[in-house]
């Protein structure tokens, strides 16, 4: 029998990279991160006109962010053998999230002092316009420690699910996980039934995300239409500065990666997509539900991956606490405040205190600055508006370091209680991510997680 001849050259390839470039998530966001800066630059108004198409794909992954912990939280936590574990990891987490986000805001007040980034601007803060700020203002004034508390609880069990608080979902997943694990056989039967709604609620999941390259187009288009290059260029020294210094602590991270055993760029690499989601829209909590399912396929346990992502999102916001001290040293800097040591510190302490619950919402950053400065009376508040339009820039910055930092210290923290699956890690970092083969929680039975066929990858 002849041979049949195979076609040579890129011809042949060409079916072979549409189905690919149709179907990658990847590429479709990269596109319409691109298209979007196009249309606000050469349209402005245009842009400006399209943020709808942003909020309202941010409104579609929040509408199932709640349920997704919930499934997650429970399911793990249900299957495990006892509390003393939980209460272990939960320990560890604090404590990582504590080390981490202090050594975040002391890079930011070193290189701040080192850079200068506000020195010879000589702004005067009377001739500042307050008023662009007053809406932050009195969003940072109903804050305090004791309301953030008490907020955590919700109102019924039921509304913990539907008012689209990550802490308060969370709050109740613990729980109800707790008084599953002690309800023996019943208990059993009920979190089998919700492993399988996690894997319909990861479905929809993967429905929703086909929107992202939407959502991704209109939120960068507002923003360069909204905005402007221009300014951008006017407060560039900032900007670089932050993005940096962003850049030396993901380094950081990189280090803490290589004594855990894994790479710091492949894990970049592995959460491409998710990284550039939160890029076209400014807003980690975009890519949540998707980081959840990644990390359980890495070989995180589902109860660690259930505790340690959605808390990190309040309490691990590495990207804010530089930008906060950065920020607020920019500040002091440009209306000529010479803070002093004791008062750098002090502002590090309060910074440390009212950057929690700072979700990885846009403009929350923004919001819990001007809590900060309104604590430490030294540096004028005024001069947030030195920065408010920019801050939209930053906060696309300030959100892929939060987002890389919790992938981190998910990986990190399942090490720690030895629960990480070292070949589902290195399989997945390396481009070949496959479902879990029964990877314990807490040395538990293995639960039915979710699994995602090559389908769902995109």
């Amino acid at each position: 029998m002849a041979a049949t001849a195979v076609p040579t050259g890129s011809t042949a390839s060409r079916p072979g990279f549409l189905r690919w470039a149709m179907g990658s998530l990847y590429l479709q966001v990269v596109v319409a991160i691109v298209l979007g800066v196009a249309v606000g630059a050469i349209w402005p108004a245009t842009g400006a006109a399209l943020q709808p198409l942003g909020e309202g794909f941010i409104k579609l992954v929040k509408m199932i962010i709640a349920p997704v912990i919930f499934l997650t939280v429970v399911t793990g936590i249900g299957n495990a053998r006892g509390a003393g574990t939980l209460g272990r990891v939960v320990g560890k987490t604090f404590a990582y999230f504590l080390t981490f986000s202090t050594l975040a805001l002391i890079i930011g007040l070193v290189v701040a002092n080192v850079v200068q980034p506000g020195a010879g601007m000589h702004i005067d803060p009377a001739t500042l316009d307050s008023g662009a700020i007053a809406e932050y203002h009195t969003k940072a004034e109903a804050a305090s420690v004791t309301k953030f508390l008490l907020d955590i609880i919700p109102t019924t069990a039921l509304s913990a699910l539907t008012e689209g608080s990550i802490l308060q979902a969370l709050f109740v997943a613990v729980l109800f996980g707790i008084a599953l694990m002690g309800a023996g056989e019943a208990g059993a039967r009920i979190t089998r039934a919700l492993e399988s709604l996690a894997e319909v609620v990861f479905r929809l999941v993967g429905i929703l995300m086909r929107a992202a390259p939407i959502g991704a187009f209109g939120a960068m288009a507002f923003t360069i239409g909204k905005y402007g290059v221009s300014a951008l260029i006017d407060l560039a020294a900032l900007v670089a500065t932050f993005y940096i210094t962003s850049i030396v602590f993901v380094v950081v991270l990189g280090l803490v990666a290589r004594y855990n055993g894994f790479s710091i760029f492949r894990l970049i690499a592995y959460l491409k997509e998710e990284l550039l989601l939160v890029l076209g829209t400014s807003s980690s909590e975009a890519a949540l539900p998707r980081l959840l399912q990644k990390m359980e396929t890495a070989g995180c346990p589902k109860a660690i991956v259930g505790l340690v992502v959605p808390t990190g999102y309040s309490f691990n916001l590495d990207g804010t606490n530089i930008y906060m001290t950065l920020a607020a040293l920019f500040i002091a800097q440009a209306t000529g405040v010479d803070l002093s040591i004791g008062q750098q510190i002090a502002l590090l302490a309060v910074a440390m205190i009212s950057s929690k619950g700072a979700a990885g919402v846009t403009g929350a950053g923004f919001i819990t600055l001007a809590a900060t400065l309104s604590i430490v009376p030294s540096i004028p508040l005024a001069g947030m508006a030195l920065i408010l339009g920019i801050d939209r820039f930053m906060s696309e910055c300030r959100a892929l370091t939060n987002f890389t930092g919790n992938a981190v210290a998910t990986i990190v923290i399942s090490r720690w209680e030895g629960q990480l699956d070292r070949g589902a890690l290195d399989a997945a970092l390396h481009g070949a991510p496959r479902p879990l083969t029964g990877t314990p929680a807490f040395a538990l039975a293995p639960p039915a997680g979710v699994q995602l066929d090559e389908a769902d990858e995109d």
